[in-house]
């Protein structure tokens, strides 16, 4: 018998009149079915966390930072069952959900830690003019307001954590709504943060449909929204709440520049085995997957055969086999839509060194070359397993390539120069750029993020809880200093 996953509405269990079936990307089977809250029910849910708004900001530290310590004590404890759930509704292979749990742990972890330190206050002394003497400025952070999550399929645990966790550690409430293909994980959440002594009404994890979104988005009670998707559904949500404070982690189209130092057969083998893993982990569907390779004239023809080998030794199949590194898309018109773009620049001109298939839900890992500008392939994020690769002369037309990008998520540049790592850190117009690897690379403490089309704001615990609240000031009176 399939099991009903209930909602959480304020902190507490429900059911609705209607059932969302969450299916593998896989194989197709029902895994589960997830409860959808009715308008009366998600209107309990703001109404809730809007009066608690106040309470929630005055609980003190050490019982914000409990919870997020139970949450990832507990993850730890059931990590394999989270991880096949994942796997399960997700299609991600079994290895990465595993890491996606870790992670999952780090963030609730992180959490806990800076909900302790977070927001000791800041003074400054005013006297430093004559009208400010004996006076003194007191400098301290306060939640904005409730925080409406909208997370993405493609992490359904750990982006639901980034949105969770940094609301909990500054005393936000929060609304979390997962994808609705993969509200599992989300819901597994509301089971930990059950556990815990928050208050009732400062989270509520609701599957809501998209097409009901709208209504929430543009809800006055609910003043912070987190979004991370697609620049298309950021932007329509930024632009239908103007005065709202929105946090956008939206597309990519990673780049990987591996210059001419990064020369020797070692060197090329260490970059065609990270591209290839991080243009194909999550069946290429990240923000910060490799998209495009861009190679200096030097090392191209040596690089390139390196690259499609090793993109050949990825494992494609089921994803609950261990030795599995790629797995079907979330659904078949994902990787449809992924075919019609690799057809569409083979058919102007691009040449397929690898793959170019398509099996149900799955596409083959994919290795192309000269594809001309104006393809989709070339200008948009493909979320798929696919990358290009391109020859240029020297460092500044690898920069150049790079920037030439209506996104700026992050950049991989395989170097051993200091002075190059230094220039590229200058002048990449990307939110993070990663030397010697690839830019997949995310530790889930640092600041996340991009630029131009890739969003606005900051994920990463310390830096999303900064996000979520907004300074205050007090000026003291009459002091001795």
């Amino acid at each position: 018998m399939t099991s009903l996953h209930a909602f959480w509405l304020a902190g507490r269990q429900a059911t609705g009149e209607t059932t969302l079936d969450v299916t593998s990307p896989w194989d197709g089977r029902l895994v589960a079915q997830a409860a959808v809250p009715t308008d009366a029910q998600v209107e309990e849910a703001v109404a809730a966390a809007h009066a608690v708004t106040e309470e929630f900001a005055a609980t003190p530290a050490h019982v914000r930072a409990a919870a997020l310590d139970h949450v990832s004590k507990r993850l730890v404890e059931r990590t394999e069952e989270i991880a096949q759930l994942i796997s399960a509704e997700n299609g991600k292979p079994i290895k990465w959900a595993r890491g996606e749990v870790g992670r999952a742990v780090s963030v609730f972890r992180f959490a806990a830690e800076e909900a302790r330190r977070f927001n000791g206050g800041e003074a400054q002394r005013l006297d430093t003019d004559q009208g400010g003497q004996g006076r003194l400025a007191l400098t301290r952070r306060f939640p904005k307001g409730v925080v409406l999550g909208i997370a993405p399929f493609n992490f359904p645990l750990n982006l639901c954590a980034h949105k969770v966790a940094p609301a909990i550690a500054v005393g936000a409430p929060i609304i979390l709504k997962p994808a609705p293909a993969t509200p599992l994980s989300g819901l597994v959440l509301g089971e930990l943060l059950a556990e815990t002594d928050l208050p009732a009404g400062s989270w509520s994890v609701l599957p809501v449909a998209n097409d009901k979104m709208p209504a929430l988005v543009q809800d006055e009670r609910l003043p912070v929204i987190s979004f991370t998707g697609s620049d298309k559904v950021g932007y329509q949500i930024m632009d239908s709440v103007p005065r709202k404070h929105c946090t956008l982690e939206l597309g990519g189209n990673g780049a990987a520049v591996v210059l001419g130092d990064f020369s020797s057969e070692a060197d090329l083998d260490w970059a065609a085995t990270r591209i290839a893993t991080f243009s194909n982990y999550q069946g290429g569907q990240s923000c910060i997957s490799v998209q495009r390779v861009i190679a200096d004239a030097s090392v191209y023809d040596r690089l390139v055969p390196k690259v499609v080998a090793a993109v050949e030794s990825q494992v494609t199949g089921d994803p609950s086999d261990p030795r599995t590194d790629v797995g079907p898309l979330v659904n078949e018109d994902a990787a449809k839509r992924v075919e019609s773009w690799v057809d569409e620049a083979v058919q102007a001109g691009a040449r397929l060194l690898t793959g170019g298939k398509r099996d149900g839900a799955t596409y083959a890992p994919t290795v192309l070359a000269d594809v001309p500008a104006d393809t989709t392939i070339a200008c948009e994020e493909v979320f798929g397993p696919v990358l290009t690769v391109t020859k240029v002369d020297g460092e500044q037309a690898a920069f150049d390539a790079v920037n030439d990008s209506k996104y700026g998520l992050q950049a991989g540049v395989f170097t051993h120069d200091l002075q190059t790592a230094f220039r590229a850190h200058r002048a990449l117009e990307v939110g993070g750029v990663v030397i010697g690897d690839a830019p997949s690379y995310r530790a889930d403490q640092m600041p996340y993020g991009g630029v131009k089309q890739s969003g606005v704001g900051r994920e990463g615990v310390r830096y999303a809880m900064e996000d979520y609240t907004y300074e205050r000031v007090m000026v003291l009176t009459g002091l001795e200093l």
